[in-house]
């Protein structure tokens, strides 16, 4: 039984609000151009927002891209109730009790994702208790972390746009460049990264992203083909779930295989990991939060193996800044609407803010966006 002096504070007020992020294109990549998805168009995300008795509150994130917003959205209202009446710094017995809330539809997928929002938020709490940027709750290696920009390179993009957002994003202070590639046709991904490498130079890190899109013959075509190109990563050439297989590349080139960005649990990862992988890239949001996420970055860092998060900037920069070996965060101005604050990037790197918690607060925009919201109070 909970000994009533040890509670440091109690939750009594949970909101969630279901926010549809509308992109200004149409974004196609590998799997738009195989035909197994359609261009996206927007992002759903999934806000919650814990408020204490003592009347500190806590923001968290999630999101999904293409369809599943309105799962997870129901999903979290579903299990929200049984955060009221608990000590938010308890958060790992939190996360339990809102996956055994749950646990008829699994510990991975949706459910989690779904988590990820409210313990994201109660991580956000706890550091604002303490008055900390949560990286420095967390125990910093580093205030600024290295960062490369996406969303400049994606396949509906001609040639010509592609090379001139990597040049204005290098001029905007950040660090490295990473197209798509998975064209059907082989020799166009050849072309296009060859002529981002001759805009940038042999010395501006450049990454390519295959989105699970090659077979493994094709991969260890174009794995051959881009050796020389010096890049610093190939990304997803093989199904997410081809563990052997990425294996397989990175023990064959020089180039270093990453992966890791769609899988939803700790247990994934840990298989993908005893596969054998250069750069692991887990996702908070997508893995359960922030409490799984330090499980994989755990499992990475026993193995020294570099660390490259998968989107959201906003919640990533604090924890690659405390990780052991010197990561990437990457970099997408996507979410820029939906908060009043912005990171401060320069000289290729990401920087802290002294902010505490992660720093950001929801924009009017962010509140004209909702598109369902629900609340629950003690």
């Amino acid at each position: 039984m909970t000994n009533p002096t040890s509670v440091v504070d109690r939750i009594t007020g949970v909101t969630l609000s279901s926010v549809t992020l509308p992109l200004p294109t149409g974004i196609s990549d590998a799997k738009v151009l195989t035909g197994r998805q359609k261009p996206m168009t927007e992002v759903a995300v999934l806000f919650a927002e814990i408020t204490t008795e003592a009347g500190l509150e806590g923001i968290g994130v999630s999101y999904s891209k293409r369809a599943g917003g309105p799962g997870q959205f129901a999903h979290a209202r579903e299990i929200a109730p049984v955060l009221i009446g608990e000590d938010p710094s308890d958060i790992g017995k939190i996360w339990d009790k809102l996956m055994w809330a749950g646990a008829s539809v699994g510990r991975s997928g949706l459910s989690v994702q779904a988590i990820a929002a409210f313990d994201v938020a109660l991580w956000d709490l706890k550091a604002k208790r303490a008055g900390l940027p949560l990286a420095k709750l967390l125990g910093t290696y580093r205030d600024s972390v290295r960062c490369y920009n996406t969303s400049g390179g994606f396949l509906h993009a001609p040639i010509e746009e592609v090379l001139d957002r990597a040049t204005e994003s290098l001029e905007s202070g950040i660090g490295g460049i990473k197209i798509k590639v998975g064209h059907p046709d082989n020799a166009v991904d050849i072309a296009r990264v060859t002529a981002v490498r001759e805009r940038i130079g042999d010395r501006t890190p450049l990454m390519v992203d295959a989105n699970q899109q090659w077979d493994r013959p094709t991969a260890r075509r174009m794995c051959r083909a881009f050796d020389p190109l010096s890049l610093v990563w190939i990304e997803e050439p093989l199904d997410a779930y081809d563990f052997a297989g990425h294996a397989q590349l990175a023990q064959t080139f020089d180039t270093a295989i990453a992966t890791g960005e769609m899988l939803t649990s700790v247990a994934e990862h840990s298989e993908l990991i005893r596969a054998g992988i250069d750069i692991v890239q887990p996702d908070a949001p997508r893995v359960g939060g922030i409490t799984r996420f330090l499980d994989v970055m755990a499992l990475a860092g026993r193995e020294h193996l570099q660390l490259a998060p998968h989107f959201v900037m906003e919640v990533h920069v604090h924890l690659a800044a405390a990780y052991p070996i010197e990561p990437w965060v990457e970099h997408f101005e996507w979410f820029d609407p939906l908060f009043n604050e912005r990171l401060e990037i320069r000289d290729g790197r990401m920087h802290l803010s002294s902010r505490p918690g992660l720093g950001v607060t929801l924009s009017d925009q962010a509140r004209a966006w909702t598109v369902d919201e629900f609340r629950i109070k003690a």
